[in-house]
């Protein structure tokens, strides 16, 4: 009998053991994970993501002034695919975990490479590659689920934010890209497949250098003398250089080369806005 017993037991403990591991309930605080191209990379940033549930959550549930692991679970980690400037110091490529220190009007914000802590246990000061602080914003709406996202983005600069309940900070992130893509398109022009529209657009849209951007995308449109998409942007770079003509032009080549595409009617929206601005002049 005693024998019988043992073996129901066992059996019953295999048989709990199995439904506990088959068991699959919500997550309260999810798993996320980001990725967002930017210069000529990207960022990635890993988190969990908890929510208010009716509670309070800075100076209460996440105390002031004092390390919080930016989220829930193991600690908030960001990639970033190039050497970057985040609020002004220098941060490799590479993976770092984010801790904040938050406070009722600022933030001090932390890049640590201890990749494997979870949460705050394991957290050394001596492994902090970046330290600084950042003014915290307070919003309208309440946010419901912690968020970091990545935006303001240019070609060369964009905030990570981060919200949650009615807190916002955002940490500033600039790449030192200019000087290695300016070498990187004088290099690429000196090939076969040479991308002179490319170059021209760049040139353009960071407004460093307008006769260059008007030289390359006239050898852009040497090459395809129909593409409409080209003669619009000819037209947004006389615009910039002030030359009436050849905006009005160029804009008017652009609405002619795009009758019959799918982009037509766009196109023609966005190159009579130049006409009429320029008709001004």
């Amino acid at each position: 009998m005693k024998k019988i017993s043992l073996a129901l037991l066992f059996a019953a403990s295999v048989f709990s053991t199995s439904n506990a591991q088959d068991l699959k309930l919500p997550a309260l605080s999810p798993s996320s994970k980001i990725t967002q191209e930017f210069s000529t990379s990207s960022i990635e940033i890993s988190y969990s993501r908890p929510s208010l549930r009716g509670r309070k959550v800075f100076g209460d549930l996440v105390a002031f002034n004092e390390v919080w692991r930016t989220g829930a679970n193991s600690a908030t980690k960001v990639k970033f695919g190039e050497d970057v400037l985040v609020a002004g110091k220098e941060v490799k490529a590479g993976e770092y975990s984010i801790y904040t220190i938050p406070g009722r009007d600022q933030w001090e914000v932390i890049f640590n490479t201890g990749l494997t802590n979870w949460g705050t246990m394991g957290y050394d000061r001596k492994d902090d590659v970046a330290r600084f602080m950042v003014k915290s914003e307070l919003l309208a709406t309440p946010v419901q689920t912690f968020t970091i996202n990545v935006g303001n983005i240019t070609f060369n600069s964009c905030n990570i934010e981060v919200m949650w309940e009615k807190t916002k900070i955002s940490i500033p992130v600039k790449a030192n890209n200019q000087e290695r893509l300016n070498a990187s398109i004088d290099k690429a022009i000196n090939k076969p497949n040479i991308p002179y529209f490319q170059a021209a657009n760049y040139y353009y849209e960071t407004n460093q250098d307008m006769n260059r951007a008007m030289e390359y995308v006239n050898k852009a449109l040497a090459q395809n003398p129909n593409a409409f998409w080209m003669y619009h942007l000819k037209a947004k770079i006389a615009q910039k250089q002030g030359d009436k003509e050849e905006a009005i032009a160029a804009a008017r080549q652009s609405i002619e080369l795009a009758k019959g595409s799918a982009a037509e009617n766009e196109y023609k929206r966005n190159n009579e806005k130049i006409i009429k601005a320029m008709s001004k002049k």
